[in-house]
């Protein structure tokens, strides 16, 4: 299955051994020998390419159907020769600020651990490679894998975090600028920064309970000893989850100010179009009345009646301004 395999060894006492195209054959050994353990991953496998991996490891049907179609929350699924656990990494591309999810699947057994993952996202190549320089790690089986791979996940969510924040902060310094210049995508933009934020809380809300189940007893396939390295993940992942949880609140904040502000800056609007009006109305009310076509009307004879309701008109018109001027109106 070339594609689909992206990495097979056998690691014996925490050394790497590259392993033939029989699965079986391998795992047999690796339980033979004692401490080793199979390592299989996969990327994006078919039915029927995964068909021979199910038979070979005895996985439980139900969690080979989430590992085929993906689409998996975070999840922890206790099987009886294997666990089952679903992982989602998270990329953030700056330029795009976009949040993008990918799926990993870990099946770990007895003397092995089949990996499936979906999406580009994906620290399982440094991690096997940082685990490979590190065999003491490797000889605590299947249980440093798991531990490996979760704890790059959660690290990696506190990172894409620091960067939202960073530009979370921006997005709060142009809304509350004092020069806003065209503000009329800001909600937009808003709209989708949050959007992009749930995007990350489907991956790390859901992987709480996981990661506390697995720091307790009870759980098949971990050892004791690795139990105090899940709670260290665990701590990581609830920073992770407070950073989404105040993300999620400052936009929500954020929101709610720009729509204040652009509710003030219509009442602004329309309180200057309204003294402007005030301001044409004086003049037209005054020549509409002198200009209703009546004979016997005050001033119509007087010599000096044009300059007398010009002055009129102007001294309205200055009063009116002033006043206006002075409430902000203008």
């Amino acid at each position: 299955m070339p594609g689909v395999i992206v990495d097979c060894a056998t690691y014996r006492e925490g050394r790497r051994i590259d392993c033939a195209a029989d699965f079986g054959r391998a795992l047999q050994e690796a339980r033979a020998e004692g401490h080793s353990f199979l390592w299989l991953g996969m990327y994006e496998p078919t039915q029927e390419e995964f068909d021979m991996v199910t038979s070979e490891f005895s996985l439980h049907p139900l969690a080979v159907e989430d590992a085929l179609n993906a689409h998996q929350r975070p999840k922890l699924e206790v099987y009886d020769d294997s666990l089952f656990v679903v992982l989602k990494p998270i990329t953030y591309d700056i330029g795009a600020d976009t949040v993008t999810a990918s799926e990993l699947m870990l099946f770990v057994g007895d003397s092995f651990v089949v990996t499936v993952r979906h999406g580009a996202a994906s620290p399982l190549r440094a991690v096997r490679r940082r685990l490979e320089q590190q065999p003491k790690i490797l000889r605590h089986g299947p249980t440093a894998v798991l531990y490996a791979v979760s704890d790059a996940v959660v690290d990696h969510y506190i990172d894409v975090a620091g960067e939202l924040q960073l530009d979370l902060e921006g997005l709060e310094a142009e809304v509350f600028s004092p020069d806003r210049g065209d503000t009329k995508n800001t909600a937009a933009r808003i709209y989708a920064f949050k959007r992009e934020v749930m995007e990350f809380r489907r991956a790390t809300a859901p992987l709480a309970d996981p990661m506390t189940r697995l720091q307790n007893p009870g759980v098949p396939f971990v050892h004791d000893h690795a139990r105090p390295f899940f709670r260290d993940v665990d701590d990581h992942l609830t920073r992770a989850n407070e950073s989404v949880e105040g993300l999620d609140r400052l936009l929500s904040d954020i929101l709610a100010a720009h729509l204040a502000q652009m509710g003030v800056r219509q009442n602004d609007d329309m309180r200057k179009i309204s003294a402007w009006a005030a301001l044409a109305a004086v003049p037209t009310l005054i020549a509409g009345v002198y200009g209703m076509n009546f004979h016997r009307m005050p001033e119509l004879d007087w010599r000096y009646g044009y300059e007398a309701v010009l002055l009129v008109m102007v001294v309205i018109e200055v009063c009116l301004y002033r006043l206006f001027k002075r409430r902000g109106w203008l």
